[in-house]
């Protein structure tokens, strides 16, 4: 099945069961603030990849619904914060205006903090056996924290202004953009009960999309519209960010982001080889799909 068949498939019922978590019980105006950034038409990248893994591994996708639901609510949480005053400052996200825009900039910090606990709780809930909740819940926790995430952030933050290298920028991405798509991939083989070699191969996995994904963010930060985007361009020329293009320009960084491409085709191979009713279609079409064959 190509992905965007699958995301076709899953992708409103997944919706209607990522969106039936938030009741409004504080009599505050932040129930709203949290639903207006989880349901603002994400491409739900991350969720749909970890339903993929499953898929791959012919177990049924809903068996992965709360782990693909906290992952969400922890990017969404990310992206609020993210487009902060303090941070990369943005008035527009998906399209629409940004939290702290559309409410104020406290009200979008609890936003993003509601969301982000919400997520660890959605992660006990299910069927799935306790001592895979737990491992789940590890995961989110480092590829979200200091170890991954956040400490990516920082780290982004950190090299404002700065005349980064390539290997700078790819440690801060690595853990900036490519953990959290590790907790989908991984999440998928934890919940398969895959062995740790297998485990080892999706986290691999991840490091490649991750990487290339960054690549593909810079490289239409330059080329695309903001009406493409749903959000603003050139901001890390604004924010004096070194980058792929900035650092090697647009034809090398092409190159790049097709050479982690290919590399992530190999490894979905190779995990097929380890693993014989893997199926590798899906995975990956969803790695041609970031390919960005059409602004060349």
């Amino acid at each position: 099945m190509e992905f965007k068949a699958f995301t076709e498939k899953y992708l409103n019922d997944f919706n209607t069961y990522l969106l039936n978590h938030i009741e409004n019980k504080s009599n505050t105006s932040l129930e709203d603030a949290m639903n207006y950034s989880l349901d603002a038409n994400g491409k739900r990248l991350r969720p749909l990849l970890l339903l993929a893994v499953l898929e791959s591994f012919h177990l049924p996708i809903k068996s992965g619904y709360e782990a693909a639901a906290a992952l969400e609510m922890v990017h969404t949480y990310s992206l609020i914060h993210d487009d902060l005053p303090a941070m990369d400052n943005d008035d527009l996200r998906r399209g629409k205006p940004t939290n702290h825009i559309q409410f104020n900039e406290a009200t979008a910090i609890l936003a993003g903090d509601a969301l982000l606990t919400l997520a660890f709780e959605v992660l006990t809930k299910g069927n799935l056996a306790s001592e895979i909740k737990l491992a789940l819940i590890q995961k989110l926790a480092k590829t979200s924290g200091y170890e991954g995430m956040v400490g990516g952030q920082q780290a982004d933050i950190d090299g404002e202004k700065k005349r980064l290298t390539i290997e700078d920028i790819e440690r801060i991405h690595f853990r900036k953009t490519g953990a959290l798509i590790e907790m989908a991939t991984v999440s998928g083989g934890i919940i398969a009960k895959k062995s740790e070699p297998i485990l080892k191969k999706l986290a691999n996995l991840a490091n490649e999309i991750g990487i290339a994904y960054q690549i593909r963010d810079d490289i239409l930060d330059v080329v695309a519209s903001e009406e493409e985007l749903g959000k603003g361009v050139a901001t890390d020329a604004a924010l004096e960010k070194s980058t792929y293009p900035s650092l090697l320009g647009i034809e090398e960084s092409f190159l790049r982001l097709n050479q982690r491409l290919k590399k992530a085709e190999q490894i979905i191979l190779s995990i097929a080889e380890m693993d014989e009713p893997f199926q590798t279609d899906l995975l990956i079409s969803f790695v041609h799909q970031l390919s960005l064959e059409e602004y060349k």
